[in-house]
């Protein structure tokens, strides 16, 4: 009997990590300095951000689940990473995630975005968000086509300016105006998608800060630009290692027996987290066999530290 064809996929590229001096400095005194740390930042990152490979996917989820974490506990929320990726990926598809679960579809929706679709951003966050699309002022829809349209020699500032002024006409609001701020970051440094960075490293106090901008503080330039640059290394750090955990995966690949296991290498190259349920060809059982094949292999983790209703991803 001929063996089944197997699916193989091309293993993520590598990049230089950032550099050292970006880690190992002093908070900037001055505006023009955050602006050198942050622009020499973004550039390290910005080879990751431009590459095609299917695990780009997954590495926006993840730092879209840092950016939700970082909102709920900034708004009073308990939930941590753990609990908010339990209550995306154990519920069913029909179901409310609730509010902290809809932040983080918010930021899952930014790094699936065209960056150079602005109409969708504006659908992709007022649905994600459980709004209907007139929710959001038609300022913040003007200034977000403003700001597309509008060619800036530093996309830091552009980010810095929608964030402003959104907050401006949105004054409770957090989520909106650091969502915006990566958006139109993304779209300024023709990123494919938007990459989730700002919202992880920005304080809520600082982001009050923001409108202050508009009338030519520094205070507000320099928290964001020290943000992205912090966002920016940890971003460069977060996709390497992934690189690392799915060239392991890749290399194990072609042992695994399993019916649904190019398919499960498949998801998990793009997906957070898998639950160890009943896949295309193979029972619960089966999968579950495979998912602790790999947890032995080292080729995949476990998330949840549970007996039951695990949770497996790189």
């Amino acid at each position: 009997m001929p063996s089944r064809a197997r699916i193989t996929f091309e293993p993520p590229p590598s990049f230089a990590p950032a550099p050292s001096w970006l880690r190992r400095r002093a908070p900037p005194e001055m505006v023009t300095e955050a602006l050198f740390y942050a622009g020499a930042a973004l550039a390290a990152l910005h080879p990751i951000a431009r590459d095609d490979h299917r695990l780009g996917r997954l590495w926006r989820q993840r730092l879209a689940l840092a950016s939700a974490t970082a909102l709920a506990r900034q708004s009073g929320r308990t939930e941590d990473e753990a609990a908010l990726r339990d209550a995306w990926y154990l519920r069913r598809d029909s179901d409310d995630p609730g509010p902290a679960g809809r932040i983080l579809n918010a930021w899952r929706q930014l790094g699936e975005c065209d960056s150079g679709d602005v109409e969708a951003w504006i659908v992709a966050l007022a649905t994600s968000l459980g709004h209907p699309l007139n929710a959001l002022p038609d300022q913040v829809v003007e200034l977000a086509g403003r700001h597309a349209k509008r060619e800036h020699t530093m996309p830091v500032l552009a980010a810095a300016e929608i964030a402003a002024a959104s907050r401006r006409v949105l004054p409770n609001e957090d989520l909106v105006p650091l969502w915006l701020a990566d958006a139109v970051l993304a779209h300024q440094l023709r990123w494919p998608a938007p990459v989730p960075l700002l919202a992880a490293q920005l304080s809520r106090g600082a982001l009050r800060k923001a409108p202050q901008h508009l009338d030519g503080e520094t205070v507000f330039m320099t928290a964001l630009c020290t943000a992205y640059t912090t966002a920016a290394v940890a971003a460069i750090d977060r996709y390497n290692e992934l690189a690392r955990r799915a060239a392991r995966l890749l290399a194990v690949a072609p042992t695994l027996r399993s019916r649904d296991a190019d398919h499960t290498v498949s998801v998990l190259l793009i997906e957070d987290a898998q639950p160890a349920a009943q896949g295309k060809s193979a029972s619960d059982r089966s999968s579950r066999r495979l998912f602790e094949r790999l947890v032995a292999l080292g080729a995949v983790r476990e998330l949840t530290g549970r007996p039951a209703f695990r949770l497996y991803g790189l």
